[in-house]
């Protein structure tokens, strides 16, 4: 992909992305490190962070249109992202985000920004994060009346301790259950569903194709699940498999 330069003659004439940024940087006053982005030089760059466990502010450009997308991850969750036409708008929020700035200081200073909720729970820790999911998971499961199984279930590991305190994920309306909350998710066992009469089924992962038991009820199918959970498994941490 190239750069149009109609729309992006700064970038055109800095020659990059990165180039582009470091230079509203030295006008702005402002002080960051630019690194590679995952896309090419062109239309992709990163700015570096400072706090350990935030990765560098991605940003990236429009085809059709001048706007500069970014988005920042931590710990395998997306913590804020947002578009602008404005190159200085993304200094600023790279500068913001390298220094550690929460969530809701980035979003009062620059209002191209947003986060989601999941985002929000995760500045207040993992455990948040879990509770989470757990709410979203029983109302996708309240708005599928119809998937009995799929009900049941979901209200089966919630009610066990053991289950509870894990992040919960589904694919394919498999239960998978997370001892970390940010993706890719450490899978430590899952159940499928029981529908049209088939049993609940029990297996190391949502995606595996073995299945290690089989159950007639929710209840009985959440219970197996617990028997192959490490012993000394505790509640979901914060970061990625």
């Amino acid at each position: 992909m190239g750069v149009d330069p109609h729309l992006y003659p700064d970038l055109a004439a800095a020659g990059s992305l990165a180039a582009a940024l470091e230079r509203t940087a030295a006008e702005l006053g402002v002080d960051l490190m630019v690194v590679p982005g995952d896309g090419g030089p062109l239309v992709s760059a990163g700015i570096a962070s400072s706090v350990p466990d935030r990765k560098p502010l991605s940003v990236h450009i429009g085809a059709e249109s001048r706007w500069f997308g970014v988005s920042g991850w931590s710990r395998g969750i997306e913590l804020i992202t947002g578009a602008t036409p404005d190159s200085a708008d993304v200094v600023r929020a790279g500068a913001a985000w390298g220094r550690g700035r929460s969530l809701q200081e980035m979003r009062a200073e620059l209002s191209f920004l947003r986060s989601g909720k999941r985002a929000e729970a995760h500045e207040r820790g993992p455990a948040a994060v879990v509770e989470l999911q757990w709410r979203t998971m029983r109302e996708q499961a309240a708005e599928e009346p119809d998937f009995t199984g799929f009900g049941e279930l979901v209200e089966a590991a919630h009610a066990e301790p053991r289950t509870r305190q894990l992040y919960v994920f589904s694919s394919h309306w498999t239960l998978g259950f997370s001892s970390c909350t940010g993706y890719p998710f450490r899978g430590e066992v899952a159940i499928v569903p029981s529908h049209n009469g088939s049993p609940f089924r029990v297996k190391g992962h949502p995606l595996s194709d073995g299945v290690l038991g089989e159950a007639a009820t929710a209840e009985e199918a959440v219970a197996m699940a617990v028997c192959h959970l490490p012993a000394d498994l505790g509640p979901a941490v914060a970061g990625t498999a």
